[in-house]
């Protein structure tokens, strides 16, 4: 098929190489506009402009779509159909409507479940036992459009967003090739308003850990902030980030430290905390960070 892709993260980036493996044509990859970055702030490429550029494709970045230029342009590409994933602007009905069978979103949730910004955080941090993919026929509410083809994959108990998030993009571009080839016999089935949960963005106030609260709800706070925004709590005024936990065994008052190598007691229940990183440092392991933080049971976090 002839087809317009439409993202710009790194989870985006393995749809756009399915698809140009499979043998479809690319008119074109839109995605964000370079954004300063690093020390000197300069423009830097967005993982899908940096991919397309490699592989030789068209690309184009309009800030908006209120342009009738813009609009003009997208509909002279004549494609048959545009494939979005993450691409950060909401699109106007012009631009659903111009592809011949119209566009087709991959959402990393199974539909109507976790609509909206962070819907592989939020999978986690409810505890969802599983998630996966929806191929969407796309329309002008937010994650509301017909959904055209699912894959599930279980949430391992040990999952963080980074993990998921990389399992997700893959099964993600398994399944819009899929999608692609039996586009003629897939059947477009409306989502269930009764089941609708939003996956709204990531609030940093949600990051610091309650050490009352149970542990399970400790423990999916580390995992399904983990790497961004990172769930964090403080050690002698030095804040600390969490990046991956599990259960465990202990019992103390909430934030203090109850066995090696590094189990905190919560409200309810213990978690151990597997990896953590200091301020202006690299990621760690526990057992590295105690050799050189000075820790001890019996300290607290708070």
């Amino acid at each position: 098929m002839r087809l317009i892709f439409m993202g710009t993260p790194e989870f985006s980036v393995p749809a756009l190489e399915a698809l140009v493996a499979a043998g479809h044509e690319v008119a074109a990859v839109y995605c964000q506009p370079p954004r300063p970055a690093g020390r000197g702030q300069k423009p830097r490429p967005s993982p899908v402009q940096a991919r397309a550029e490699s592989l030789g494709l068209e690309m184009r970045h309009p800030l908006n779509f209120r342009a009738e230029a813009d609009i003009a342009d997208f509909t002279a590409l004549k494609a048959d159909i545009a494939v979005v994933v993450a691409y950060g602007l909401i699109l106007p009905q012009r631009i659903l409507d111009a592809p011949r069978r119209g566009c087709l979103n991959i959402h990393a949730s199974l539909l109507p479940r976790w609509r909206g910004a962070a819907p592989i955080h939020r999978a986690i941090l409810a505890g969802d036992a599983q998630t996966g993919i929806s191929i969407m026929q796309m329309e002008a509410g937010l994650d509301t459009g017909p959904v055209l083809h699912v894959r599930q994959t279980a949430i391992a108990p040990d999952e963080t967003t980074a993990s998921l998030h990389d399992r997700l993009a893959g099964i993600g571009a398994e399944a819009i090739v899929e999608a692609l080839a039996r586009l003629d016999d897939l059947v477009a089935v409306p989502q269930g308003e009764a089941d609708v949960t939003y996956a709204a963005k990531i609030d940093k106030a949600e990051a610091r850990v309650d050490w009352t609260q149970p542990a399970v709800g400790v423990d999916r706070l580390i995992r399904g902030l983990s790497p961004f925004p990172g769930a964090w709590c403080v050690l002698n005024g030095e804040r600390l980030k969490l990046l991956a936990s599990r259960l465990a065994d202990g019992q103390g008052a909430p934030g203090e430290v109850v066995a090696a190598p590094l189990v905190v007691a919560c409200g309810e229940g213990s978690v151990e905390i597997l990896k953590l990183q200091r301020a202006g440092k690299g990621a760690m392991e526990a057992g590295a960070f105690l050799r050189g933080s000075g820790l001890t049971i019996g300290d607290r976090l708070r």
